[in-house]
């Protein structure tokens, strides 16, 4: 049985539709400023538990985990 993901409902504004966020929408989303993200990613592979792919030169952060990570409360 599949898991259902609660979404805030600021999450889904920022997100619009799309399933990954840039590092700043990423970084608002916590209440964190955008270096700081970027320090984690580069120190650990991660934040808050979160992956993300990187296209280019971006690092696209995927909005379902965030919601979980924020609905649940496990950073």
């Amino acid at each position: 049985m599949a898991t259902q993901i609660n979404f805030p409902p600021a999450l889904i504004e920022l997100a619009n539709g799309r399933d990954h966020v840039k590092t700043e929408e990423f970084a608002k989303s916590f209440s964190v400023a955008p270096q700081t993200v970027r320090k984690n990613y580069c120190q650990q592979g991660e934040c808050y538990g979160i992956r993300p792919i990187k296209v280019g030169r971006n690092l696209l952060w995927p909005v379902a985990e965030i919601a979980s990570v924020l609905t649940e409360g496990r950073m």
